[in-house]
C-alpha cells in the first residue's frame, strides 16, 4: 500500500487552490466513518503515479497520524491533463467497498474471420468486495465469440470474494455485422449539394402573382 505524506490546508477557495497547484501541491479532503472532514495538500508527483498506477488503496500520513482511505474521486481540468482535486474516503482494511473497475477485452473474436467486428458496449463494472482486494481490472476473453454473440455483466469472470452489482443482463460486448452506409448517387449527391437560393424563389413567387393579378384585372375600355 502506497504511503502518502499529507499536510493540513486551512486556507479554502478555488484562489488557494490554485497557488497550491503552482507549488506542486494537489489539494484534497478526507471524509467519512463518523468523523470530521479534513481538508489537506499532498505533493502533486505522489499522487500522479498513484493515479496512474491504478492505485484504490492508500495510506496517508498526516502529521503523526496514519490512515487507510479510499481514492473516491479525482477531478483533472478541462483538457484531462492536470489532477485538481482529490477526495479520500477514510476505511477498515476489513471493510467491503463499492467500486467501479475497467473491463478489458482479451483476443480476437472468431467471429473475426467471418467479416464480424468487435463491439465493446460497456468499459466498466460495478462490484463490492474487501478494500484490499478491489481487482485493477477485470479481464474476459472474446477468442470463442462468434458472429451474432454477445458477452454479459453476468459472464464476467469475478475474483472470489467478489460480487457483481451491475446489472448481469447488461451487454459488455458483441460481434456482428456492420451494415454498409448507402452512398447517394451522383445525381442525388449533386441535388443534395444545392443550396436553396431564397432570393430567386421569392423572385419567382412574385412573378407569378404579378401574371395572375394581371389575368384577373378587368381589361380598360377605352
Amino acid at each position: 500500500m502506497a504511503l502518502l505524506k499529507a499536510t493540513k490546508r486551512t486556507e479554502l477557495g478555488s484562489r488557494n487552490a490554485r497557488r497550491l497547484r503552482g507549488k506542486g501541491e494537489i489539494p484534497g479532503v478526507i471524509y467519512g466513518h463518523g468523523e470530521e472532514v479534513v481538508s489537506i495538500t499532498l505533493p502533486e508527483h505522489d499522487v500522479e503515479m498513484a493515479v496512474l498506477r491504478g492505485k484504490r488503496l492508500l495510506e496517508v500520513q498526516i502529521g503523526q497520524k496514519k490512515e487507510n482511505v479510499l481514492v473516491k474521486e479525482v477531478q483533472y481540468d478541462t483538457f484531462g491533463q492536470e489532477i485538481l482535486h482529490i477526495d479520500l474516503a477514510r476505511v477498515s482494511l476489513d471493510e467491503r467497498v463499492e467500486v467501479t473497475v475497467p473491463i478489458v477485452l482479451r483476443g480476437i473474436p472468431a467471429g473475426a474471420a467471418e467479416g464480424g467486428v468487435l463491439q465493446q458496449a460497456a468499459a466498466k463494472v460495478t462490484v463490492e468486495c474487501v478494500v484490499t482486494a478491489i481487482p485493477d481490472e477485470i479481464r474476459i476473453s472474446v477468442a470463442e465469440m462468434k458472429v451474432g454473440n454477445l458477452r454479459h455483466m453476468k459472464d464476467l469472470p469475478l475474483p472470489e470474494g467478489t460480487r457483481l452489482l451491475s446489472d448481469p443482463e447488461a451487454v459488455v460486448c458483441s460481434v456482428s455485422f456492420v451494415a454498409e452506409v448507402e452512398v447517394a448517387g451522383p445525381a442525388e449527391a449533386v441535388a443534395a449539394a444545392e443550396p436553396e437560393v431564397i432570393g430567386e424563389k421569392k423572385e419567382e413567387e412574385e412573378e407569378k402573382e404579378e401574371a395572375k393579378e394581371a389575368e384577373e384585372r378587368p381589361e380598360k375600355k377605352e
